[in-house]
């Protein structure tokens, strides 16, 4: 059986470092991650005017995380928080190509920033900043190395993540300053972590279409691992 080819979004940065000019990135651990669990993965630049094109050439999609937000205005927020950063060509670009893999069921998996972006795009909202807005919250943005746990999280009984993780409870990275607030209409929180945050959601009406606040790429379990190949499992249906 042929390889699927898993879409996946880059980051983008300003001139400077690698080079004078904008410059696309992506840790190489992404990749790998999709290669190991038996993808083909391809690097999708930010062109919002050809997410359809895009979604005609994979077979998933994978929407990465980064260190910017998406912008408060997006789900309606009537401030914005002084530690918020935006990337708004990445944004408009991430949020059309996941529309559109919703509406054609295409598996798509987010990461981190990308289940934010998920969350958005169908509609829901954003906490702006975790310890701003969540009592005696954990340390969401770990002090030691992400190829290391930062906390635990619950996994829902009867969810796709559950059935995918085989364990009602899981060590997972943890390197963000925002999450999901209210969940978008449709998507059902699926992992929470010991100070209530949302740490997964999932839309039950799709074969595969879940947003995760971890980063599971440096597969610290046999979880993460599993989640990779389950995406891959979907693409192949």
């Amino acid at each position: 059986m042929a390889q699927p080819i898993i879409g996946l979004t880059l980051d983008s940065e300003p001139p400077g470092g690698y080079s004078k000019l904008p410059w696309y990135a992506l840790r190489q651990n992404y990749c790998e991650a999709v290669l190991r669990a038996g993808g083909l993965p391809i690097l999708l630049p930010h062109e919002p005017e050809q997410a359809q094109a895009y979604i005609e050439l994979v077979d998933a999609l994978i929407v990465t995380g980064g260190a910017f937000d998406v912008d408060p205005t997006l789900f309606g927020a009537a401030e914005r928080h002084a530690t918020v950063s935006t990337k708004d060509r990445r944004t408009a670009f991430e949020l059309a190509i996941a529309r559109q893999a919703v509406e054609t069921d295409l598996p798509l998996l987010g990461i981190c920033g990308g289940q934010q972006l998920l969350n958005v795009a169908l509609g829901g909202t954003l906490i702006q900043h975790i310890p701003d807005e969540v009592p005696d919250a954990l340390a969401h943005e770990q002090p030691n190395p992400r190829d290391q746990p930062g906390h635990v999280v619950r996994v829902i009984e009867g969810t796709l993540l559950r059935r995918i993780a085989g364990k009602e409870e899981l060590p997972v990275n943890s390197a963000h300053h925002q999450a999901v607030k209210a969940p978008a209409p449709g998507l059902v929180v699926d992992a929470v972590a010991p100070d209530g945050v949302i740490e997964g959601i999932e839309d039950p009406r799709r074969r595969f279409c879940i947003g995760v606040q971890w980063h599971p790429e440096y597969a610290i379990t046999d979880a993460d691992r599993r989640l990779f190949k389950a995406l891959i499992e979907a693409a192949h249906a």
